[in-house]
Parts: structure tokens; sequence; C-alpha cells
């Protein structure tokens, strides 16, 4: 790595952890290889009534890979993972890396029309997931083919010839497949999609460096307390999440944790998990935070038990904060990350100064800059774009040379996140120059709401917005001018379900004459996000 200029936040760094760590060049299977040897009778995964060893994750992970290659993936080939949180997702995630294919994390909730565009985007080959999909799978292959479909149950009732049950392949019996050799700063190890200003969906191609690169960053920001082959990792974030694949699964290997996966969050089933199992690290999201403190009897499940607590995905309203930390006694680091940088970059650290409502200071290795519209750095307390440099930082936008090149100037990622430094280096996120929503973690773009909307016959305008909402951060409202008056604001979100992700869908749509524009016919979006935040009485950021 290159050296890093002096900045005002490396005094807060341990002595055993300076500014530009040395970090190794390997394959994310790496990881798991390694901590085989290290921790191979430790429980690796706790699921429902299922505990796996290491030796036992890492034997399913080579027979899966053996599998795989006798069926003929190749290095480099993309296979997509459409799965719930399950071991199953493990095994796939790894026993592909250890054949140099590329991971393409996909969303079981996607519509059709999502998974389509994803498939063709990237030339997916192979998909694994669960045959409850099979519905929606059978309308994509009406016009994409996939070479193969493995399912992680067989519940199936179609029969095909390409339709492989992976519970048989991790039963056969076989040489085993050595490691594909790996260059890890080129070698892309996982895409992971966001959206654009667009509205259309972009490829983060992440690198096995990017990858193996933040999990170490992850470890050292954490600090001593964060004992190797001692924490309980509990990882109820979906796993297809950058954030849960990074925090959530794949430090949980590199540090020989014993990793809790939760299907999905309900709060009554994770309090319960908590007061058994009593796990010492969670990965959470603001609703999660929020579910807690909201929990009419949280204080008898023993969540003292948390070590440590990251949040990620959307900002973490500091009432939650306040009240999560009074009940646990544990801290929570807030921090800052997004898909392109593998994905996390900044955390309020256990080792420095905590200053709630800040992001934190930028991981080891990782420079920070705040930017005008010409790219030049402006001076602490300024208001301007977050940019970044890292060895976390995606290599691009798979088949996408210009977003690429409007993202990545010089080695810097201009992340469209209006942002603040103090003179100690703490970042604040303060606005977004983008029109992305964040809701429960997710995001969501404007711009594929509203084509949506524009498909139906009886829309003539239509503008979306996120509005400040208690629970998920923010919520998606929708405007639309209508041609007539035979559909109503139910019916058009009832539509909305047909064609988009449910977090996507707005929750509630409002039939208006006309929308704001100015004199040349711009609609002016700020001025119905600001008719929200006056009737709510609270500010959008």
């Amino acid at each position: 790595m290159d050296k890093l200029i002096d900045r005002p936040w490396y005094r807060f760094y341990p002595e055993v952890m300076n500014n530009s760590p040395s970090l190794p060049e390997c394959s994310v299977y790496q990881l798991l290889h390694d901590s085989e040897k290290k921790y191979g009778h430790k429980p690796a995964i706790r699921f429902q009534d299922q505990r796996i060893s290491y030796r036992e994750l890492k034997k399913k992970v080579d027979q899966l890979a053996s599998s795989w290659h006798e069926m003929g993936i190749k290095k480099a080939e993309r296979i997509g993972l459409m799965l719930s949180n399950q071991p199953m997702y493990v095994y796939a995630y790894y026993a592909a890396q250890k054949l140099g294919a590329t991971v393409v994390q996909m969303n079981p909730m996607y519509m059709p029309r999502e998974i389509e565009e994803i498939s063709h985007e990237v030339g997916l080959s192979y998909l694994v997931t669960e045959s409850k999909y099979m519905e929606k799978l059978e309308i994509v292959m009406k016009s994409y083919s996939f070479n193969q479909l493995f399912l992680t149950d067989q519940n199936c009732s179609v029969l095909s010839p390409n339709i492989h049950f992976i519970e048989r392949l991790l039963e056969k019996k076989g040489p085993a497949q050595e490691a594909v050799p790996i260059q890890a700063r080129d070698d892309i190890a996982v895409i992971q999609f966001t959206g654009g200003t667009t509205g259309k969906m972009k490829g983060a191609m992440l690198t096995h460096y990017n990858l193996v690169s933040n999990v170490i960053q992850s470890y050292l920001m954490y600090g001593s307390e964060m004992k190797l082959g001692d924490e309980v990792t509990l990882t109820a974030t979906p796993l297809y999440h950058v954030y849960a694949m990074t925090s959530g699964m794949n430090l949980s290997i590199y540090i020989g944790a014993t990793n809790i996966i939760v299907p999905k969050f309900e709060v009554n089933d994770v309090l319960r998990i908590i007061k058994e199992d009593q796990p010492t690290f969670f990965p959470g999201v603001p609703t999660m935070y929020n579910a807690f403190v909201n929990h009419p009897d949280v204080n008898e499940y023993g969540l003292n038990c948390f070590k440590f607590c990251s949040s990620g995905s959307a900002p973490l309203p500091i009432e939650v904060i306040n009240r999560f930390e009074e009940i646990t006694g544990a801290i929570i680091g807030e921090g800052f990350g997004m898909s392109e940088t593998s994905p996390s970059t900044h955390r309020n650290p256990p080792f420095g100064e905590r200053k709630i409502g800040s992001i934190g200071i930028p991981f080891p290795g990782t420079d920070c800059q705040i930017v005008d519209e010409e790219t030049n750095e402006l001076p602490p307390g300024s208001v301007g774009e977050l940019a970044i440099k890292g060895p976390q930082v995606m290599k691009g936008y798979w088949n996408k040379p210009e977003e690429t090149s409007k993202s990545l100037k010089n080695g810097w990622l201009l992340t469209g996140d209006l942002a603040t430094m103090d003179k100690d280096g703490y970042f604040y996120i303060v606005g977004r120059k983008k029109e992305m929503i964040i809701t429960g973690g997710f995001n969501v773009y404007p711009q594929e709401i509203e084509s949506v909307l524009y498909e139906h016959p009886s829309v003539k305008e239509a503008a979306v917005i996120g509005i400040p909402h208690e629970y998920s951060g923010e919520r998606v409202k929708a405007f639309v001018v209508i041609k007539d008056s035979s559909i109503s604001e139910e019916k058009l979100i009832a539509y909305c379900y047909e064609h988009l992700t449910r977090y996507k869908v707005p929750k509630e749509i409002e039939i208006r004459d006309s929308l704001p524009r100015n004199t040349v016919g711009k609609l002016l979006k700020r001025l119905l996000i600001k008719e929200e935040t006056i009737e709510t009485g609270r500010s959008r950021i």
C-alpha cells in the first residue's frame, strides 16, 4: 500500500495498529482454510438445531467445490446466490471462492424483472436457490437460460436435467479439488449489486483483496478485546447484503468465532436466541436496534452479553443508541460503509474517543477527504462530498466503464454523500447528493419505482421521495398525477407489489392534480420533501 500522509485520526490508533497495516494478497477461501487448521474442533455455525464445526464446514465446502468442478464450473464464471440465511449459503459462497468463480449476491425478494435484469447484466451461468423461489424463476427462464440450477432443498416438483440438489452433491465422494490460483488484486470474488441515480442496478466488482482486506481492517478496528477463537456472532442481517457478508460471515470465519445464523429477524425469536446462547458480537441494522428498545420485556433477555455491537446500512437515531446502551451496557459502534467499499470504511473505535452521531474515524489503511465539486480537498468543518481511498474500494462497476469513471477518480471513490470532518478527524454524514432512499437498511432508488409507475396506463406523472420514519429511517412515498379517475392509491400500491421487491413499494401514494416544477419544467422534488418534513416536524437528515 502507498504510504498515507499524516491525518488527524492517526493519533487514535493503538501502537499495534499503524495507519498502513500489512494485508495479505490471498483468496477469500484462504480465510476458511486457515481457520480450519486453527479452530477445527470449535463450532463454526449454529443454525436452529444444527451445530457445525470448522472441520465439518470446510469438509462440506470442499466436497461441494469438487462436485461443481466435475460439473464444469470454471474460474471467473458467475454463480448467483439467491438464498435466505442458512448454512448452505456459507457452503456455496466458499465453494465458489475455492474454484475462483464469482459470487453474485441476489436478494431472494427480487421480482422476476429484477432477477432477469441482473442475470442478463452479468451473464449468470449458475444459480443457487430454494424451491420456494422456483415460481419466480420459471417466469425468468422464459427469456433467460441458466446452465445449471442448484437447490438447497428437495421440495421442487419441477423435473429438469439442469436442476440439481446440493444435499446430493455434498454426499458424493471423490478426490478433493485443489483451490484455483487467485490473483487477489485483480480477480473478482463478488459482484454486489447496488442502484444508481438512474435507477439502473450496478454491480460493484469486489476483488479477493478488497474483501480480505476489509475483514482484517474490521478486526483491527474492534481492538484487542476481540479474542480470536472465543467470540460468538449473531448474524440476523441477510447474508446477501454486503454488510452481513463481511461483518457477519467472513469476519466470523477469520477470527474463529461461532456464527449463530438467524434465518429471518423476528424480534421475539432473536431475543430468545440471545438469552439462550449469549452472543458477544452483533452486527445489526437500525430497524433491529429499534425493535429491541421498543420490546416491552427486553430487560429479561440478557442483552448485556454483547461485547461489540455495530450498526450499518442506514443512520441510527441517537435516541435509539442511548436507549439500547442504557438497557444493555453495550456500546454501538456507529460506522459507515457502501457496497462499493466491501463495505466498511469508518467506525467509532473502542480504543479512541467516541462521538455519538459521528460515523467515526477511517479504518486503518483508509484515507478520506471532504472535497468540493472540482474534487479539491476542503479543510475541517467544511461540507462537501466524502471521498474514500483504500484497499477495500471496489475495482469498478461490472460492464459499466462510464459509471466507473464517474465514481473512481485517481483511486478515490466519490461516494455521493455529503459529509464534514471535525478537527480530530471524525466524520459526519450530513446529507446525500443522490436521491437514494434508505429504508430498513436497504437502498431504494426513486427512478426505478417511478419507471414502474409510469408503466401503468393510468399514470401520467410520478415522483418518489423518502420521508422520515421513526422505525425504518425513511419510508417510500410516491406522488402521482393520473389520467383518469378509475385508479386509486390502493390499486397503484397493489400494482407496485406485482413489479417491485416489497421494501421498494411505496408505503403511501398521494394522487395530485399536478407536481411542482420550475419555469423550464424540471420536477422540484425538494418542494415535496419540504412539505413532508414540515408536516412531520422532522429533518430529513
